[in-house]
């Protein structure tokens, strides 16, 4: 299933429901069309809508703002299905048949990376909110890809520094065997190690299977004083569910994936109370400031991710999950980064290397902060020809050469029946290379 949502119809959009739908009308001829993948159906279909609806809402403020030049900006969307096969097939639909020039997403790490070479062949910009995206060719100048959440060093650093700061000697970790999964494990050990800590055998497993009792059983005779599941939700409720049956051995680590209703929809309540989980801070970088470096205590105001849920909830009734966030800012960051290159240039970019190094040259703290609260004030310097940085939904954007996010902060939280209860927000110690 593709269709076409566009920002100009947000406001009957906002009286249907927000799902893709194949009936969707065509957008104007002269529309800048930003192209992306959703699941908006199978395992992942419950967070699918809300990522569209925060893409639907970054067009619709975009466009109140003048668009690109007058042009309005919208969107066409793909239906991943929650599937490598299926999903694959849409987003080859977007880039071959649609020819979208500027592609958002997907959410599936293993569809994102069996399209890397179709993104660089077509060089076509990336941008991949996705807390479990995968790092683009970072050495080539056709193609351009940035990720906006913390990779899976920062996950594991922040894990891996926790544990050791609750006394944890010794630890392991039970880890799907994919891409991003396998990576937060073994950054997660391979820090801990390197803190002078013990990393006992750790499991992996292929998602998918019909039970994982043997790999349970496995992973926890161990005794570690921690064990990380590193695991989608669907493949991690059926984990926690049959780990519970067989009596809850150990003590979890969880991360920032199974922040999600689907997980807690899933298993037994309360099985994952008080278990430690992080995710990426919503509170911006000003927002924070170390209390005590030593003992990691930080000290966040919340106005900024507070602002957005009221804005996102105005529109659609319901709050935005913290992901949403991200495709948010993913949508305007584009739009920034376009409105730049055709003030100064005359032109849009020529290439998406040409786009990615315009969005990461915006982000410098020297230039004027402009806000996702008032976009009308920025696009209209950067249509003067003014660089402005961005100061997002999620974030206060601080792009490193190979256009990747740079977190500073990590939020802790917990479970408590069956809703996610934030915790403190800790600092980000390790810088890689350790």
């Amino acid at each position: 299933m593709r269709c076409i949502r566009t920002g100009l119809l947000v406001g009957l959009a906002s009286l249907l429901s927000a799902s893709c739908s194949p009936a969707a009308p065509d957008h104007p001829e002269d529309a800048v069309v930003i192209g992306a993948l959703l699941p908006f159906s199978g395992s992942e279909s419950a967070i699918g809508r809300n990522l569209e609806e925060a893409m639907l809402l970054a067009v619709a403020d975009l466009n109140a703002a003048g668009g690109l030049d007058g042009k309005p900006f919208d969107l066409v969307l793909g239906d991943s299905h929650s599937s490598l096969e299926r999903g694959l097939d849409q987003l080859l639909e977007l880039i071959y048949t649609d020819r979208v020039a500027y592609l958002v997403g997907p959410e599936e790490n293993q569809i994102a990376l069996e399209i890397a070479r179709d993104v660089k062949a077509r060089d076509i910009f990336h941008m991949l909110p996705g807390y479990a995206a995968p790092f683009g060719v970072r050495s080539d100048t056709r193609g351009g890809s940035m990720r906006l959440a913390p990779s899976p060093f920062t996950v594991g650093c922040v894990l891996a520094t926790s544990a050791v700061r609750d006394g944890v000697e010794a630890v392991n970790s039970l880890a799907a065997q994919d891409d991003y999964n396998s990576s937060v494990s073994s950054e997660f050990t391979s820090i801990f190690s390197s803190l002078g800590r013990r990393v006992l055998p750790s499991v992996s497993f292929t998602s998918g299977e019909q039970t994982y009792t043997d790999k349970i059983d496995s992973a926890f005779a161990a005794h570690a004083g921690r064990t990380l599941l590193a695991a989608y939700p669907t493949t991690a409720s059926t984990i926690v569910t049959e780990w519970t049956v067989s009596g809850r051995p150990g003590t979890w680590l969880l991360g920032p994936a199974l922040r999600t209703e689907v997980l807690l929809a899933n298993i037994p309540a309360g099985a994952l109370d008080g278990y430690l989980g992080v995710s990426p801070s919503l509170s911006l970088r000003s927002e924070c400031r170390v209390v005590d470096e030593d003992q990691g205590t930080v000290d966040c105001t919340t106005g900024n991710a507070e602002a957005f849920i009221g804005h996102f909830s105005r529109r659609w009734n319901e709050a935005p999950l913290p992901a949403a966030h991200f495709y948010y800012d993913g949508v305007v960051l584009i739009a920034m980064g376009l409105a730049y290159a055709q003030a100064t240039s005359g032109a849009l970019p020529s290439s998406a290397y040409e786009l990615k190094n315009i969005i990461r040259e915006l982000s410098s703290p020297d230039h004027e902060a402009a806000s996702w609260r008032d976009l009308g004030a920025a696009m209209a310097r950067l249509r003067a020809g003014n660089p402005v940085r961005y100061v997002g939904a999620a974030a206060e954007y601080e792009f490193d050469e190979h256009g990747a996010n740079q977190h500073h902060f990590m939020q802790t939280w917990t479970v408590d029946g069956d809703a996610f209860v934030d915790l403190a927000p800790v600092p980000v110690p390790c810088k890689p290379g350790r």
